[in-house]
């Protein structure tokens, strides 16, 4: 039987990872080109995309960075241009990127402590923007390359709360004001998962 080496062996494919300079993202990216996959480092923030391609590549790996807010659609559209041009293909999608109120508080707008009953509309449509609308603009770029390819790999993440509600007891600190996890983080992470399905099936 193979190695895991060999069973996980990237070599020859080219993947992007939306979110890449993030949290996850980032871990994403190392493994990724560690497995042997030339790597697309996307973020909002492109200086920590440069930076992780930098130390990617630094490393004796292919990488690269590029910059690009996942809501836009004509810099996706590069993003997947960027990567088909300088590797050949585009065999894997990550959709990593999303806001999560717990690691970008400065990126999502007038939001205090969370409530439902006075969650702004604008952190409301913000976290669309981003965790669905984004999620599908990176997903119909790449299909139209991996159909036109005739293979392909996305990988769509989600979170135990797209499949039940959270325990908001869990976001309160004694002696603090309340906080909870919003209902964007729910609502999209279902989304997710309801998006996943679709794409599986068509």
């Amino acid at each position: 039987m193979s190695n895991l080496a060999e069973m996980f062996d990237l070599s020859g494919r080219a993947a992007l990872v939306t979110g890449g300079g993030g949290l996850l993202g980032t871990q994403f990216c190392r493994t990724l080109a560690a497995a042997g996959a030339a790597v697309t480092v996307v973020d909002i923030d492109g200086e920590n995309a440069n930076q992780l391609a930098a130390e990617i590549t630094a490393q004796g790996f292919q990488a690269q960075s590029a910059p690009c807010d996942i809501t836009d659609p004509e810099q996706v559209k590069a993003a997947v241009e960027k990567t088909v041009n300088q590797y050949g293909s585009l065999d894997i999608l990550v959709n990593s990127a999303a806001l999560d109120p717990k690691f970008d508080p400065d990126k999502i707008s007038e939001q205090a402590s969370n409530a439902f009953e006075e969650y702004p509309l604008a952190a409301w449509q913000q976290a669309l923007d981003v965790n669905l609308t984004g999620m599908f603009l990176c997903s119909q770029a790449a299909a139209r390359v991996m159909l036109t390819q005739g293979k392909g790999v996305m990988i769509n993440l989600c979170s135990m709360y797209g499949l039940a509600g959270p325990d908001q007891r869990l976001y309160q600190r004694e002696g603090q004001p309340p906080q909870f996890k919003p209902a964007t983080y729910s609502v999209t992470k279902a989304g997710v998962v309801g998006f996943t399905k679709y794409l599986a099936a068509y």
